[in-house]
């Protein structure tokens, strides 16, 4: 069940790759989608941009808005001559680069329909997972979705792609082959196959709404351990109850402990965050929030704890966001060792509103802290494990994403000899900061002059 890292869901939109991993991985911790304003605003420029300047200046963290006249800026864009959308986009992006917070932005209707699908998990496609073969160049396919168009028709791990709507697949990059393959539910496309033992085939598929998987694991024998290794690639709408049946299946076959791997995992929604964290807690704080308010939201453990057994988490520089929420509330408890290298370091917030025209605003709205209540953002969380990959190495898992969670990945194979010698974490949780002190952090930080995140360098995508 082991998913590849660079292989990409035909369907209606790319979940991950090019220009919007990147978008991604700064994207979300975010608690909610907000209900659209409504339809007479519709392809109306003038209303779209007053639209986004009331949600910020309702939400945004930063109650000086970094120094810029906020209400001063609403004058200035109301008197803009907007022609189309495209020039109130413009101006609405001008608006919000000036808040200094890159988390806080807009989203053009087809920018803000792939983040909508990576927050609810859910494509529209036929359920099947290509990639290259670096030999050949031909596509084919790594597997499909359970209860997906593909597989009810009968598509097979290995299948080579030959035509797409009776275009010839040879030479075609996987951006290029979803471009061919997307389309809306309903609709129906043609695939013609190659398969060993059946030659040359062709298949009908109609497009479905798929639930993409999050998480992918399976069961490996390390000597005397049997591990459950569990990979999370996305807190999606559907996470939490994916994990779920995950560490209810492994635990049916006996595993005598876990490996989550959390690298690359770019966030996502914060409620799945703290669903998780407590299939693996029985008790303790998760997380904090504080908002421009000053307001102060604490999530803890609440006694519904799936498994006890040993846990080591693996993280990298790609680990952002919910996935330091989930890797901070375990680690600061002593319920798991983490391995790796430091995250990515993304302490904040975001709120993602659904605007007139089918745009999106994602909106800093808090900062979150893990139970020590230090400050993460723009740091990240320290292994107790530091552990990097050398550039051959890393060169190695883009060229063979498989070898992920194998005896030829470095950093799972320190996390088994964790599990061997360590069966628990030995980290003692300091004593956490008061919330006073943490707002003035928050106001401080908002503060500065140039702020951190404006350098801050993005990490390598997956």
């Amino acid at each position: 069940m082991n998913k590849p890292i660079k292989s990409v869901w035909l369907s209606q939109s790319v979940l991950w790759g090019g220009a919007f991993a990147a978008m991604t991985l700064q994207a979300l911790v975010t608690p909610a989608l907000s209900e659209s304003a409504p339809q007479t605003l519709q392809d109306n420029p003038r209303a779209l941009v007053d639209e986004v300047w009331q949600i910020v200046n309702n939400e945004f963290v930063d109650r000086g808005f970094n120094r810029v006249d906020w209400q001063e800026k609403r004058q200035e864009l109301l008197s803009g001559d907007y022609v189309n959308s495209k020039q109130a986009y413009k101006a609405i992006r001008q608006a919000l680069k000036e808040l200094g917070d890159p988390y806080t932005r807009f989203l053009a209707p087809e920018d803000f329909s792939v983040l909508t699908s990576q927050t609810s998990g859910e494509l529209s496609g036929v359920g099947v997972r290509l990639a290259v073969d670096k030999r050949t160049s031909s596509l084919y396919v790594v597997d499909t979705v359970k209860n997906s168009p593909a597989m009810e028709a009968g598509i097979k791990s290995g299948d080579r792609i030959i035509r797409i709507n009776d275009k010839p697949a040879a030479l075609m990059t996987i951006e290029q082959a979803q471009e061919e393959i997307k389309g809306e539910v309903g609709t129906q496309i043609s695939l013609q196959l190659s398969r060993k033992d059946k030659g040359v085939f062709q298949v009908n598929l109609t497009r479905a709404q798929i639930e993409i998987a999050s998480v992918n694991y399976s069961v490996k024998q390390e000597d005397n351990l049997k591990v459950g290794y569990i990979r999370l690639d996305e807190f999606s709408s559907h996470a939490a109850e994916q994990m779920k049946e995950a560490i209810s299946d492994l635990g049916k076959q006996k595993v005598t402990g876990y490996v989550l791997d959390l690298r690359g995992n770019p966030g996502g929604l914060l409620f799945a965050s703290v669903d998780i964290a407590r299939m693996f807690l029985k008790q303790g704080e998760i997380v904090s929030t504080i908002d421009r308010r000053g307001g102060d939201r604490h999530f803890s453990a609440n006694g519904t704890a799936l498994t006890d057994l040993p846990l080591v988490i693996l993280v990298n520089e790609g680990s952002a966001s919910a996935s330091e929420i989930l890797t901070g509330a375990l680690k600061e408890n002593a319920r798991a060792t983490v391995v790796g290298t430091t995250t990515y370091g993304k302490g904040t917030v975001q709120s993602v509103h659904s605007l007139s025209d089918g745009s999106g605003l994602a909106v800093t709205i808090a900062r979150y802290y893990p139970p020590s209540g230090t400050d993460i953002n723009h740091k990240g969380i320290k292994p107790d494990v530091y552990l990097d990959l050398s550039m051959e190495e890393q060169l190695q898992f883009k060229n063979e994403p498989d070898i992920m969670g194998s005896n030829a990945d470095p950093q799972y194979k320190r996390a088994i000899t964790v599990l061997k010698t360590h069966p628990s974490a030995k980290f003692v949780r300091p004593e956490p900061k008061p919330v006073g002190l943490r707002w003035e952090n928050l106001r401080e930080t908002m503060k500065e002059e140039n702020p951190r995140w404006q350098s801050s360098p993005k990490p390598e995508t997956r």
